[in-house]
């Protein structure tokens, strides 16, 4: 199962998003932004990628503002939005 990553430019959007996404019942996971991704916050969520319908919904109808969503690649991690 494949996993994205949503970074964020402040931890209140990041705890923000970590509530509302549980809300949904969508199986998050907090952990540390990496190193490769420049963004505000230590703080990103990783989601299953076939969440990523519902996660966009949410973050677009609640406005949390993110850095941007991320996928991991052989090279490290790639934005997708």
């Amino acid at each position: 199962m494949d996993t994205l990553l949503i970074a964020f430019d402040s931890t209140q959007q990041a705890l923000r998003a970590e509530m509302l996404l549980e809300y949904a019942d969508i199986e998050i996971d907090i952990c540390p932004t990496p190193k490769e991704i420049t963004a505000g916050c230590a703080l990103s969520i990783a989601f299953p990628s076939e969440e990523i319908i519902q996660v966009k919904q949410i973050i677009l109808s609640e406005h949390v503002e993110i850095r941007g969503l991320f996928e991991k690649t052989p090279d490290g991690y790639e934005q997708i939005s």
